[in-house]
């Protein structure tokens, strides 16, 4: 026989008022989300089936909260948050069911992930379109989303040459040969070519090199 079991206190917890400590029978049982509570009320009596979907809401909030907490420290491809929420022991339903609630408010989505990612390379660590490509491709990005964000992204050259104008302020007052070797690992570690390299370490130098080096 399935007894049901009164509510006899609902207290918010002192270091985590979002959360709700649920007395039943006048011992303290379990703590939900206040979202999740928020419809209980003193004398309510709660069968064992209820009380399991009340646990099971409260896992599926506490995975969107965590999934939140992610999406707040920076932008996440789907395919990381997944591997997050997992890694933290929620199942592939509430996994399922986060990311899809998340998209639905706009707060995840690959195509903007990917603009996004392009958008903070360009502006901060310029570096070849093959390098932020692969980037891309390892977060779990699909092709169209990638080839989508890379549209507006100047030509290899152009990305090259931002990139060694950074590198390049590093080295004012180095002569040529240094300046060439630095310059040409930094480039090609940034993912580009040595026919994209080797005109653009020339064009740095003018502009940058040689005239601190020779004042």
């Amino acid at each position: 026989m399935n007894l049901a079991r009164k509510v006899t206190g609902l207290r918010a917890q002192k270091r985590n008022p979002e959360r709700i400590n649920v007395y039943l029978d006048g011992e303290y049982a379990f703590s939900l989300a206040r979202i999740v509570a928020a419809w209980l009320q003193i004398g309510q009596e709660l069968e064992e089936e209820k009380i399991s979907r009340l646990r099971e809401q409260d896992s599926l909030e506490k995975a969107h909260q965590a999934a939140l907490k992610l999406l707040s420290y920076r932008p996440r491809a789907e395919k990381e948050i997944r591997q997050k929420l997992a890694e933290k022991g929620y199942s592939e339903a509430e996994v399922g069911a986060v990311v899809a609630r998340l998209q639905t408010a706009g707060l995840l989505g690959d195509s903007r992930f990917a603009q996004e990612w392009v958008n903070n390379r360009s502006e901060f660590r310029p570096r070849s379109r093959r390098l932020i490509k692969a980037e891309l491709r390892q977060k779990g990005v699909a092709e169209d989303d990638i080839e989508q964000a890379l549209n507006g992204l100047p030509d290899e050259e152009a990305l090259a040459f931002d990139a060694a104008m950074k590198a390049a302020r590093k080295l004012r007052g180095a002569d040529w040969e240094t300046f060439r070797k630095r310059l040409l690992g930094h480039l090609g570690r940034k993912g580009f070519s040595y026919e994209t390299i080797s005109p653009v370490i020339r064009k740095v130098w003018e502009e940058v090199g040689e005239a601190s080096s020779s004042s």
